[in-house]
């Protein structure tokens, strides 16, 4: 593991160090598991009491950090963002070296570019385009006529079906399906038969997506997850759906066909969205929320709950239900007052 004084730090920071700029920093952990040798953060004022009783040997703060402790301190504006440039140069990734393994199966017409790895028992079909520096990992299969762009990181076992397009860049985790038949039905005659699905799946650059997640291709036209969307792991995105750039999607999220997500929105876990609902540029879903067919979220106040609505409403509706304990007894009591008033006449 590479070793960094504090300077250094500082400079990757575009900072200064305060205190022993020599010390030597070998990792990163939490404020109250951190010791001597270890780097880590603070991100706002609420920090402080915690950072006092720490052990770390260099912090990196902003100004609200008072310089009472043992730690070195670098102060920028974004300590988390600091932090995780720092990350990257302490934890590098692993590089792989260029090679292809003995027992992958690559087609006689794949186009396959120079600095990849192709790990053990990868399956590359017909007319596959593999871009530069990338990684297949063991158990890949990609399908016929497959475009993967330059740098992309593809782990163990994921499957991209025939025709699916990745940019480059891309970091798709363990078990991923991409391009699998969307839900598509007919029902006729008292039973279902299946409407073929013969669009694809766009996946553009800088995505990332999570373990085990499955996006399905589209009935016709494209499934599309735009630049710089990151999803967590177990998210489902069904056929015709267009994801924005920049989008971020939390675990066990799904999406019925036709979902439209703008730009830059946050979507929470659990959050269910059913078909040809609409979630605008920089809107925000909180988690466990139900965006009903054809539902429109604007941008503005965060949506909860289900139906998803704006947060307020969805917390006054939540207060309440809680009154209803208290309204029964009332309606008894009235109930009561009546019946003795009744029996009086």
């Amino acid at each position: 593991m590479p070793a960094l004084t504090v300077a250094e730090i500082a400079r990757v920071c575009e900072s200064i160090a305060e205190g022993d700029p020599g010390r030597i920093i070998r990792g990163a952990n939490a404020l109250e598991s951190a010791g001597p040798s270890d780097l880590s953060f603070v991100s706002n004022a609420k920090g402080q009491t915690a950072a006092e009783k720490s052990c770390a040997g260099c912090l990196i703060a902003g100004d609200w950090l008072s310089a009472t402790g043992n730690w070195s301190v670098i102060r920028v504006r974004d300590p988390r963002s600091a932090f995780a440039r720092v990350l990257g140069l302490l934890y590098p990734a692993r590089h792989a070296t260029p090679s292809i393994h003995p027992s992958a199966v690559i087609a006689e017409t794949v186009r396959l570019a120079s600095g990849c790895f192709v790990g053990p028992n990868v399956v590359i079909e017909d007319d596959a385009h593999i871009g530069r520096n990338c990684y297949l990992g063991p158990g890949t299969h990609i399908g016929a006529r497959v475009v993967i762009g330059e740098g992309t990181v593809i782990h163990s076992h994921v499957t991209l079906y025939d025709g699916v397009q990745i940019g480059a860049r891309v970091i798709l985790h363990a078990g991923c399906v991409i391009g699998a038949d969307g839900f598509g039905f007919t029902f006729k005659d008292g039973r279902y038969e299946k409407f073929p699905q013969v669009g694809t799946v766009k996946i553009e650059n800088d995505v990332e997506i999570g373990a085990n997640c499955c996006i399905d291709r589209a009935a016709l036209g494209i499934t599309r997850v735009g630049t710089g969307t990151k999803l967590d792991n177990l998210v489902h995105i069904a056929h015709n759906c267009d994801v924005g750039e920049h989008v971020v999607i939390a675990a066990q999220t799904g999406f019925a066909g036709g979902v439209i997500v703008g730009d830059y929105a946050v979507i929470g876990g659990q959050v269910g969205a059913g078909e040809k609902a609409k979630i605008a540029s920089k809107a925000i879903v909180g988690s466990k929320g139900g965006i009903l067919s054809f539902q429109k979220v604007p941008a503005g106040e965060p949506v909860w709950g289900i139906p998803a609505r704006p947060v307020r409403q969805h917390l006054k509706g939540l207060a309440n239900v809680g009154k209803i304990p208290e309204l029964k007894e009332e309606i008894r009591k009235l109930k009561r007052r009546v019946e003795a008033s009744n029996e009086q006449q």
